[in-house]
């Protein structure tokens, strides 16, 4: 990020570093999903999938966002004068389009100017205000205000704002506009000026009424060019005066023949006709205003445009907190550790998609977990029934600390973390992705690219890898992976069906050096039913079975017990 850059992201001067989760992690961490249940717009959703899947491991920059968020949070007429805001800026945003365009003529340009700094001042006035008005406590915002009251009372604003309501309200009462149009010795349209400029507006039926009486004379021709009580004739632009007849087309109602322009900026000889008159009659207006834009070309509101994306990361995500906070879900502020401690503590935490959806109506019981990384355990191998939670709370953790890293409360009741410098995400492959190498093939590749990229800060989230039919050859590469995860150092929970694994990790972490700890955790059935609650403990192996068996009584006993009930009944 530019140093000179004002951002509501990271404090003003510093150099940070960011890093893009990968596609596939953007995908199994279901951001897409969060970003449409954050905002139907699809402006808002690019900008806010942008900002979050770069991340950075920058402890002051995290808390600097977390921060800002707060405020958001805190003061629902913060976010609700920036959503008005947010209005004037993206029409700021067009009118820079428009300042680019090549064809635009000098009074469009002027115009829009005039346009733009009226919007920009109407922007710092209202940021100004607001600011001014609440208990504001962020870095951010705090010097947001400063910035924008210096701005207030450093460019004289009130004369500005005066000259420019002087100018917009003479443009306003030009309300029509009378054209000559010279013709060829084959009628052809050849030259166009302006004959008047008036404050009054034609009506259709007065110029049909006299179109219609003027082609009903039996003297058609004006005898001469005469045009007492105008204006004098201001010719156009000689070099674009001369058009083909094809120029002339027939307008939208069928009853008036307007010339074709080149675009919508009034690039024709009638626009540059309009222009050379207004510019005579205006001149020491014009060239007042001119001046006045002169001496602040300097105050640009396009500094401002560049805060949008990041306003309406923080409106957005705001509103959603609250509408989670409504159906008395827990969130919380993330605490920021020391990144070399490579921590993290939560207490009830939960996946955010299961908030959305509760957000949105669905009636869901939602099973909460501690969860932590420590000195004793660094890296998982959760084990667990199917459909037991361990891909929801694989993916709840991925998405606490993406969270968290951007400031936005986490879907717990307490949250420590050390920043993690990426997530790395390795979950089933589409089988369309898997046909030129084989499901195996395709997920070791993917495992050497994520390896290729991962260092001791990084955290990975492995979610049934390796699960191929071949159970010996998947579980031989997984023991790797996690000998090559502990060498490394790295955060990580791996979920998976291969009890085996799990039972393995005396031999892991004693034969391999590393920082990572390797620990069993399981998600847990109580009485045949899944509890959706993690612990730690060894794999539960056929336990697991023999409780789900029970449950839908499939054992040799229960099964037993129908046939005979079934027989002597058939008796």
């Amino acid at each position: 990020m530019n140093k000179e850059e004002f951002s509501l992201f990271a404090p003003e001067g510093k150099e940070v570093v960011y890093r893009t989760l990968t596609k596939e992690a953007v995908n199994d961490l279901s951001v897409d999903y969060i970003c449409e249940a954050l905002t139907s717009d699809l402006y808002e959703r690019n900008c806010i999938k942008e900002l979050l899947i770069n991340v950075t491991d920058d402890e002051d920059v995290i808390r600097y966002r977390r921060d800002v968020f707060e405020d958001f949070l805190r003061f629902p007429k913060l976010r609700e004068d920036l959503t008005a805001l947010l209005l004037k800026l993206k029409d700021l945003r067009e009118i820079e389009r428009f300042q680019k365009d090549t064809e635009a003529s000098s009074l469009w340009q002027l115009v829009n100017r005039l346009r733009e700094m009226d919007g920009y001042i109407d922007c710092i006035t209202q940021i100004k205000n607001t600011l001014e008005s609440i208990d504001i406590k962020s870095r951010g915002l705090i010097k947001l205000r400063e910035k924008v009251q210096a701005i207030y009372s450093d460019s004289g604003f009130p004369e500005l704002k005066k000259d420019i309501d002087e100018t917009f309200e003479k443009t306003r009462n030009l309300r029509s506009i009378t054209l000559g149009v010279n013709l060829d010795n084959m009628l052809r349209p050849h030259a166009v000026g302006v004959i008047s400029l008036n404050n009054k507006p034609f009506t259709d039926s007065g110029l049909l009424k006299r179109f219609m009486n003027h082609a009903s004379n039996k003297s058609e021709l004006n005898n001469g060019t005469d045009v007492t009580g105008f204006t004098s004739f201001h010719p156009a632009n000689p070099s674009t005066a001369s058009f083909g007849l094809g120029k002339v087309v027939i307008g939208a109602q069928g009853d008036i023949n307007q010339i074709a322009n080149s675009s919508l900026t009034g690039a024709d000889p009638m626009s540059d006709a309009l222009k050379k008159v207004v510019t005579d009659i205006l001149k020491r207006t014009v060239n007042n205003i001119k001046s006045v834009l002169h001496k602040y070309t300097n105050v640009s509101g396009y500094s401002f445009i560049t805060l949008m994306p990041q306003i309406v990361f923080y409106i957005r995500f705001a509103e959603l907190c609250d509408k989670i906070l409504a159906k008395g879900l827990p969130l919380v502020k993330a605490e920021i550790n020391d990144k070399e401690k490579r921590m993290c503590d939560f207490k009830d935490i939960y996946n955010i998609k299961l908030a959305i959806k509760v957000a949105n109506g669905e009636n869901i019981d939602i099973v909460t977990n501690d969860f932590e990384f420590n000195e004793k355990a660094h890296i998982y191998i959760l084990t667990g029934p199917n459909r037991g939670g361990k891909t929801t709370i694989t993916q709840a953790v991925g998405l606490a600390y993406l969270l968290a890293q951007n400031g936005i409360y986490v879907p717990a009741n307490s949250a420590t973390l050390s920043p993690c410098d990426n997530i790395f995400t390795h979950f089933p492959a589409d089988e369309n992705d898997t046909v030129d190498l084989g499901r195996l093939g395709e997920e070791s590749k993917r495992l050497s690219e994520i390896f290729a990229s991962a260092t001791k800060y990084s955290l990975l989230l492995l979610n049934e890898s390796l699960a191929t039919t071949n159970v010996a050859e998947g579980l031989y590469i997984a023991k790797d992976v996690v000998k090559a995860m502990r060498y490394l150092g790295v955060r990580s929970v791996f979920n998976t069906h291969m009890h085996e694994l799990a039972r393995s990790l005396d031999e892991v972490n004693s034969a391999t050096e590393g920082e990572s700890v390797v620990e069993s955790m399981v998600t847990g059935v109580d009485n045949g039913r899944r509890s959706f609650k993690i612990s730690i403990a060894p794999p539960q192996g056929v336990s697991y079975a023999k409780d789900i068996a029970l449950k839908y009584g499939v054992t040799y006993d229960c099964i037993k017990r129908d046939i005979d009930r079934r027989q002597n009944l058939s008796e």
